[in-house]
């Protein structure tokens, strides 16, 4: 009989997060390798226009309310009884339902640690309290706990609940699908919908643009980019939500102009072209609120250099020098000089990419990733047997 197993996350294809995306992956890659998997989520408001994807079963649960990312969804206290939950932390409301559930019902959890909870103000005084008395609790009691960079993990609030050598924390890095993010992409259609010419050098930016995705840095990149005196520098910044607007007029101001096409939210179906379409990527994120960088893999499996922000778990994405260039987070000088660094690499670019492609395809293809995921759900489903 096939493993039941179920995912929990707060967010889910479509919405384009960085959580719902790894979760997607993982869920379609324990289905590929014989699991019954269902997805747990929220609703959306509109379900006629989701086509769910083939081999998942997906339950979208009515939230009562939300705050941010985070929905309370009543209907997960008749969540059925699985072989095993994998929840994806953080998940404000669900994680806390879920933990009592699964004490009754016995039933093992893994959890993906994603990132810090990372709020200003009174809220993040609350989310930081949280974290200490229950947050510490729902950890500390799973089955596994998944981290996807052993660096992350180690800079992260919740290392001090564990020991060092606490064998329940294991890393599994996030993964990129090698098959359809690849260098034998045709790349003339994109460049000509967005007015690029021949000789112009693409900077490619991916990402949300709503409040919970803040920390993206995409004002520091916009600043970064208005100080490098480079004529045939274009940006093309992917992404949509409520900051759009105060981005493009931050473009605006800073006299970017039309160097700046901010393409708003494209198909996953178009996201390879966009990507083989641009000559490097800039991931300028500033807080730990970015843990990994999906899009580097992406970028790099599409045989294109990256530049990314030198925090914990992002970096050790990035071989520098090698494969791309770190830059200090929220330093809009030394994204610049890594900019223009990329910029004077020229035909190097390519070599650099090239490496890139090779580095994903041997350490972070899906594939590989997800045969490890099953072999830890057989361990703790066997374990609690």
């Amino acid at each position: 009989m096939a493993m039941r197993v179920a995912h929990l996350t707060a967010t889910f294809f479509p919405y384009p997060s960085g959580t719902g995306r790894v979760c997607l992956q993982n869920a379609l890659g324990a289905a590929k390798l014989g699991c019954d998997v269902t997805v747990i989520t929220s609703a959306v408001k509109d379900e006629s226009v989701i086509d769910d994807p083939p081999g998942l079963t997906v339950h979208r649960l009515p939230a009562a309310f939300k705050v941010g990312n985070a929905p309370l969804l009543p209907g997960l206290f008749r969540m059925a009884k699985y072989d095993i939950v994998h929840l994806h932390y953080p998940f404000v409301f669900g994680q806390e339902i879920l933990h009592a559930v699964a004490g009754l019902r016995r039933i093992p959890v893994v959890i993906t640690y994603h990132q810090d909870l990372i709020l200003s103000g009174m809220m993040g005084r609350m989310v930081a309290l949280h974290e200490k008395t229950v947050g510490r609790l729902i950890l500390t009691r799973a089955n596994r706990l998944l981290v996807t960079s052993r660096d992350y993990f180690n800079a992260s609030r919740i290392a001090r609940f564990f020991k060092p050598d606490d064998p329940r924390v294991t890393e599994m890095p996030n993964g990129v699908d090698t098959s359809r993010f690849t260098t034998d992409v045709d790349t003339a259609g994109i460049r000509s919908m967005y007015g690029f010419a021949e000789d112009d050098v693409v900077l490619a930016f991916c990402g949300g643009m709503d409040t919970p995705h803040y920390f993206k840095g995409v004002d520091v990149l916009l600043n970064a980019a208005a100080r490098v005196d480079a004529p045939n520098l274009r940006l093309m910044l992917i992404g949509d939500g409520d900051l759009r607007a105060r981005y493009m007029e931050e473009a605006r101001r800073l006299g970017l102009g039309e160097r700046a096409v901010f393409c708003g939210r494209v198909p996953d179906s178009d996201l390879p072209r966009h990507y083989a379409a641009a000559d490097f990527l800039v991931l300028p994120s500033t807080t730990m609120g970015e843990a990994f960088g999906i899009v580097l893999l992406e970028a790099m499996a599409a045989g294109k250099p990256v530049i990314a922000s030198n925090l914990p778990g992002v970096r050790t994405v990035v071989n520098s020098g090698v494969d791309g260039f770190l830059a200090a987070p929220n330093d809009v000088d030394d994204l610049a000089a890594r900019i223009r660094d990329m910029l004077d690499a020229g035909d190097r670019r390519k070599v650099m990419g090239r490496a890139g492609r090779d580095k994903v395809v041997a350490k972070y293809d899906w594939s590989r990733i997800n045969e490890r995921l099953v072999d830890v759900y057989r361990e703790v489903v066997d374990g609690r047997r």
